[in-house]
């Protein structure tokens, strides 16, 4: 009788297999690994600098303005780069680009070891962040380029790794070692897993031709006029609160010169033939939306490495090991929650987990709007505990969404477009906070001494408590203890002035994060994407 039944007939023939995503040859994991490891290293490096800062400005004899530009310079060329390494890696072949780089960072990062003055240390770390700053495009480009669509959320779970764990790990590490080594370690530290990241890469990645008469062919004029621009527009926001803003002839000059620059890159990126970069891209709802939310994560993410370690420094006193193991608790989580996003992927659908992430770091973030006086170690534990959770869950899904129908012709473009947009956040997040900071101390600083009258009871009392303190710990002349005891009080009021100021940046970031969140709920369902994939 089955074999008059269509039904069991239907249910007894064998299942025809689903086809099998091709498989990754291991050069190809490793090409995709060393250049991660690259990346890693090269965002590292930012924030391990900058926990070490006061000790190389002492170490060099560089004022603490002045000492600025030992960061400023290495972001400038690595902004500057970026956008430029699509092109470049055609012009000289992947192989040769990413490995010179390679080379040459490693060899810049013992030599700022090395440095003897600031001119020194500057024109070190410039050529050492435009080498560095060659490594984060490239291994998000082999990421979308050399690996199927199946296997890209494990290329971009790594890539994830150098985008959001590298800052919040690089203060613990930048603060052990100059603590215990001395600062020329934060440079040193880069030669041993540079040393592997150059040997994987020489041994996976396939020679290839250059094209040298593709540089005639250049966008020169788009390269010209954004060099200038972008590097115009980082010096303004890395030195503008310094310098007062537009209260600065210098940085009124570089904003002109910024906003040329910048508009005339536009305009000539959408009229010549063949562009530096393809910003039609924009114009995609999924990478349109997807940039936006890149450019606010970049924000956030750069902005809370900033202003956690400014408090824990300025209002508890930490040095910068105490920091690092206080941003301890931001980067570790990542380092075991990330390796389980592409599987989180594989089961749901990525705008959940980009929203999720999102929601999570802002609420880290609103966490920390009531601080106190002893806001610290304890206090700080769980809100660092959620902002990992958050950023561990976004970066992947996000870069998967946004280059989801992105071509190979394109990967340059998007890579370099999505790379220089969330460090553009950063330094565009950096600049406000401190603004912000500055700004509302000072209208905290003008509430609180209105309210702290000579005429009220409870500040004369203070005022005669700390007269006699300071008269019995030495001071025999109660005019000069009382004149202490005003300053002592002035100085409390600036900290608690200084305390609900840091309560504000963490409001900014959080509502920054919740548009980060809005922009995420306008993407596409990656299956609904239009044109076609990377293969």
């Amino acid at each position: 009788m089955t074999a008059l039944n269509p039904a069991a007939n239907a249910a007894a023939l064998p299942t025809p297999a689903s086809p099998a995503a091709p498989a990754v040859p291991a050069k190809v994991w490793i090409a995709v690994v060393g250049a991660n490891l690259g990346a890693f290293m090269a965002v590292l490096n930012i924030q391990i600098v900058n926990a070490s800062l006061a000790d190389i400005q002492g170490a060099i004899g560089a004022g603490i303005d002045d000492g600025g530009w030992i960061s400023t310079s290495y972001l400038i060329a690595e902004i500057i780069v970026i956008p430029l390494s699509g092109w470049l890696a055609q012009v000289f072949s992947v192989r040769i680009y990413l490995l010179t780089n390679a080379l040459l960072f490693l060899l810049f990062s013992a030599a700022c070891a090395l440095a003897q003055n600031l001119p020194q240390m500057i024109v070190l770390r410039a050529i050492q962040g435009f080498s560095g700053g060659v490594l984060i495009p490239m291994a998000f480009t082999l990421i979308i380029t050399l690996l199927p669509k199946a296997k890209q959320p494990i290329g971009l779970a790594l890539f994830a790794l150098s985008a959001t764990f590298a800052p919040a790990i690089g203060p613990t590490i930048g603060g052990y070692l100059t603590e215990n080594w001395g600062w020329e370690y934060i440079f040193y530290v880069n030669l041993v897993p540079g040393a592997i990241m150059v040997g994987m890469l020489f041994f996976s990645l396939e020679s290839s031709p250059m094209k040298l008469s593709l540089l005639a062919k250049g966008d020169w004029p788009g390269i010209i006029t954004m060099a200038i621009g972008l590097a115009a527009l980082q010096t303004v926001l890395e030195e503008g609160n310094k310098d007062d803003w537009f209260g600065s002839p210098f940085i009124v000059k570089l904003s002109v010169i910024a906003a040329v620059a910048l508009a005339a890159f536009l305009v000539i990126e959408f009229t010549v033939k063949k562009p530096l970069l393809n910003l039609r891209l924009l114009a995609r709802r999924n990478f349109g939306f997807g940039m936006l939310a890149n450019f606010l994560l970049g924000i956030a993410l750069y902005g809370s490495v900033f202003i956690l370690p400014q408090y824990l420094a300025r209002i508890q006193g930490y040095n910068a090991e105490q920091i690092g193991l206080v941003l301890a608790w931001t980067g570790l989580p990542q380092l075991l929650l990330i390796p389980l996003v592409p599987r989180l992927m594989q089961r749901f659908d990525a705008r959940i987990l980009i929203g999720i992430g999102f929601a999570l770091f802002a609420v880290s973030n609103f966490m920390n709007i009531t601080m106190t006086n002893d806001y610290a170690t304890d206090q700080l534990f769980w809100p660092n505990i959620v902002r990992a959770i958050g950023q561990a869950l976004v970066m992947a899904p996000l870069s998967a969404v946004v280059t989801g129908g992105v071509e190979v012709e394109n990967a340059g473009s998007a890579s370099a477009l999505f790379n220089m947009m969330r460090n553009l956040g950063g330094a565009v997040g950096i600049a406000l906070l401190q603004t912000l900071l500055t700004k509302r101390e000072q209208f905290h600083s003008n509430v609180l001494t209105q309210q702290v009258s000579l005429f009220d009871p409870a500040t004369r009392a203070r005022i005669a408590q700390l007269t006699q303190y300071f008269m019995n710990h030495g001071i025999a002349n109660q005019l000069d203890a009382t004149s202490r005891a005003l300053v002592a009080i002035g100085k409390i009021v600036q900290k608690q002035a200084y305390i609900l100021a840091f309560s504000d940046t963490f409001y900014l970031l959080g509502v920054a994060l919740i548009v980060a969140l809005i922009a995420g709920l306008f993407l596409k369902e990656p299956g609904q994407l239009s044109g076609g994939g990377a293969h």
